[in-house]
């Protein structure tokens, strides 16, 4: 399936959460597609990409260690889902939005923690989601940098294209 339906179908999930046992499994959810999508971009994503790519994998996949795992069917678990990413700027300008929800939910939930266990699991998952999305945003930016670099080098062609 496609990363942006994915992610989509995650943000949906995570957005009708009903309890605290169903946002985390959610929250896990959302950083195992993280850790996905950073694998991808980095085996086969744009050069430029790529090590930012391999520290998204790398922070998701703390994300996902200090939480603990939901009891899902494998068919069930969105990330082993991913058979392509068709356009990375899509991908990961969703992916941000997503791991933005991610903290906001992780918040709300290290808030309502009736024990101690909880609020720390939200508390290191939340520095999780939001370095994952630091990484997410420096590679859109390091997309941005690469588009306007080729714009640059056509009006300075000598044809004068």
């Amino acid at each position: 399936m496609d990363a942006v339906r994915l992610i989509l179908t995650s943000r949906r999930a995570l957005a009708g959460g009903a309890d605290a046992a169903e946002m985390m499994a959610e929250v896990w959810q959302a950083q195992a597609l993280a850790q996905a999508i950073g694998s991808r971009l980095a085996v086969s994503g744009p050069p430029e990409l790529r090590g930012e790519a391999l520290g998204l994998t790398e922070l998701a996949g703390r994300g996902c260690g200090v939480l603990d795992p939901p009891e899902l069917d494998p068919g069930d678990l969105r990330a082993a889902q991913l058979t392509k990413l068709d356009d990375a700027r899509e991908t990961l300008l969703c992916l941000g939005g997503l791991l933005g929800e991610v903290g906001i939910a992780l918040v709300g939930m290290a808030s309502a923690a009736a024990d101690e266990t909880t609020y720390w699991q939200c508390m290191e998952a939340i520095d999780a989601a939001d370095e994952s999305r630091d990484r997410v945003l420096e590679m859109l930016r390091k997309l941005a940098a690469r588009e306007e670099v080729v714009p640059g080098d056509i009006q300075d062609s000598p044809s004068g294209v």
